[in-house]
């Protein structure tokens, strides 16, 4: 899962809380959709967590250009 686009991901788990929310959802499956939604989550904090490494290493080096 952690192939799929961020944007992806969060617009599968924004549909999987509505359905919960809204009680669309069968009791049966219920706990399939919070697994995938808890496997969702993680891929979206790994993205989040790697984007934030990469945008502080650009900002790292533009501050040894600077000096």
């Amino acid at each position: 899962m952690a192939d799929v686009k961020y944007s992806v991901s969060l617009k599968k788990l924004e549909e999987i809380i509505a359905k919960i929310e809204s009680e669309e959802i069968d009791v049966d499956e219920l706990a399939k959709k919070v697994k995938e939604a808890v496997d969702l989550i993680k891929t979206c904090k790994e993205k989040i967590e790697k984007a934030e490494l990469e945008v502080k290493s650009v900002v790292d080096g533009l501050k040894v250009q600077e000096t």
